[in-house]
């Protein structure tokens, strides 16, 4: 048990390894990363190279596949260019397993002592995160001696024939077993890794441990597909188009299992080379030998997994779920995506005016429509922004992740003070066939014009944070409220000359003036962190008196 135990355990060293070496990188180069990928798209050799080329940094396939499957999902490139992408992403994991098969063992203290020196003082700069890298690799090394130390017990335990016997011959099984594991571990190098360690510890025989490898290339694409499951259907046929490529490998591969281990392998000296040569050698199969089919294969998933006819605008167009793991990149995909955000919230705001001046029901109805999509751009960003790793954000990118939550918060809230204008304006005054005074719709559209601009600096404000600009959205505040409450005394003076417009509509009137200066309030609540982070904050007391609405400052 306690053998077992310390096998388990090596794995998971092993593939916490792993992960901590694809995260590094990621935080590290990952925007460089993107951008050369998406640079080498040109044509499908560049792309399969340039996916050699990310995939041995970043120790994951999936992790490339991920991310060429957000490029699809975008339309930033074509899908049998993504498959051409994967071709090379899997020889580029089936070229680290070759290299980490070497005995490389003297590697690991000296990347674990380095890492840990450069991690502990620099942690929130580059040193440290590749310092993370280099403990990373250290702890690959390091598992992969214990899972040979840890499987040579197990050849004594009488279990060990048992299992081996039930499997013995059985290729189909041993292709299961290997794809299982491969899901399970999220990482078809660390299965790979460990099948050729415990073969060339013979805890496993060579034809066996050839067909687990079969297994764990075809678990890898599963994997993607299985992680991918709820992505759009751009998204989607990236990762099956990359399965059928493996199943066709796995079938074409498959018969020649038995030839490897008679013929090629007593040419390769030791049988942990000679798994990660058969695994690299099935990856250039299915990568050179197949490439030129990535225009079929696209074609056919293309016809299994139609684009789906969705509502416009009403999923995220910036939100990558690949650039996650560099937190700087994926926090300025937010603030662009907020953008979008408060862009539909302009244009809601802009109709508001010709409702009530046209009456116009059917722009009505749309503006209400559109409140739908800010709410559903506000819970996935918020939801994005949650997927973030906190830890590695240090204290500027943790107050742009605040800030970024406050302004969509805020951009939430006007859609739906935007909403209740519009219901308002239906029910008060277009169903009842009333009019606003032409004095009152003078005042109305002069605030109304103030709002836009007001909207549009704070959307200045929250992109570029600059104190200056700041400044001047918490004076148009004060501005603007000063003018709704005159806009407002003149609208009773009016009442007290029986101004019979005015009677018709003094509530939706007085609520209307009150509802605009909450949205400006909400505009201006933008301004609050900025002027914190300088220093220049007013006074409590006129931050009191001046504050009726949005996210109090932080």
């Amino acid at each position: 048990m306690k053998h077992l135990l310390d096998l388990l355990a090596a794995i998971a060293l092993l593939i916490w390894g792993m992960h901590l070496v694809r995260t590094g990188v990621l935080r590290v180069f990952g925007a460089n990363l993107r951008t050369w990928l998406a640079r080498s798209l040109g044509n499908r050799f560049t792309a399969a190279l340039s996916g050699i080329g990310v995939t041995a940094l970043v120790q994951s396939s999936t992790a490339t596949g991920l991310m060429t499957a957000s490029f699809v999902g975008q339309g930033l490139i074509s899908l049998p260019a993504a498959l051409a992408v994967m071709r090379g992403a899997d020889i580029g994991t089936a070229l680290m397993a070759v290299l980490f098969s070497m005995d490389l063992s003297w590697l690991s203290p000296l990347f674990v002592f380095s890492g840990v020196v450069l991690y502990v003082s620099w942690q929130a700069r580059t040193a440290g995160r590749v310092g993370r890298i280099l403990i990373g690799l250290g702890l690959m090394l390091l598992a992969l001696q214990q899972i040979v130390l840890a499987s040579e017990p197990m050849l004594a335990s009488p279990i060990t024939p048992v299992i081996l016997e039930a499997m013995n011959n059985d290729l189909f099984a041993e292709i299961l077993v290997g794809a299982v594991l491969a899901i399970v571990s999220y990482s078809s190098l660390a299965v790979v890794l460990l099948i050729a360690a415990m073969a060339d510890s013979n805890v496993v025989p060579l034809s066996m441990a050839l067909g687990l490898v079969l297994g764990a290339n075809l678990g890898n694409g599963l994997a993607a597909v299985l992680t991918m499951a709820r992505s759009s259907a751009e998204v989607r046929q990236v990762t099956v188009g990359n399965v059928v490529f493996k199943v066709l490998g796995v079938v074409l591969v498959a018969p020649f299992v038995e030839l490897w281990a008679r013929y090629v392998h007593p040419l390769v000296p030791g049988t942990a080379h000679s798994v990660v040569l058969f695994h690299l050698g099935y990856n250039i199969i299915i990568g050179v030998g197949f490439i030129g089919l990535t225009q079929w294969v696209a074609r056919w998933v293309a016809r299994l997994l139609p684009k789906s006819a969705q509502a416009q605008g009403y999923q995220p167009r910036h939100l990558d779920p690949s650039a996650l793991a560099t937190p700087s990149l994926a926090m300025t995909l937010a603030v662009r995506e907020a953008l979008y955000q408060a862009d539909v919230v302009e244009t809601m705001l802009k109709g508001v005016l010709d409702v009530i001046r046209d009456n116009d029901e059917a722009l009505a109805q749309r503006l209400r429509g559109m409140d739908d999509e800010v709410d559903a751009l506000y819970s996935a960003i918020k939801y994005y922004l949650t997927k973030i790793p906190r830890e590695d954000l240090g204290e500027k990118e943790s107050r742009r992740w605040a800030d970024i939550i406050s302004f969509t918060i805020n951009m939430e809230q006007i859609g739906d003070i935007i909403e209740r204008i519009v219901q308002d304006v239906q029910e008060k005054k277009i169903a009842k066939g009333v009019e606003f005074s032409e004095a009152g719709m003078r005042e109305i559209t002069e605030l109304h014009q103030r709002l836009i601009n007001n909207l549009r600096l704070g959307m200045g404000v929250f992109l570029d944070g600059t104190v200056r600009d700041a400044q001047r959205l918490l004076e148009e505040k004060g501005h603007f409220r000063a003018l709704e409450r005159a806009y407002a005394a003149n609208h009773l003076a009016r009442l007290a000359d029986r101004s019979t417009q005015s009677m018709e509509t003094s509530s939706l009137h007085i609520d209307l003036l009150s509802e605009l200066r909450r949205i400006n309030s909400l505009i201006s609540a933008t301004a609050y962190p900025i002027l914190e982070q300088a220093g220049a904050l007013p006074s409590i007391g006129e931050r009191a008196k001046g504050h009726e609405g949005g996210l109090p400052p932080v």
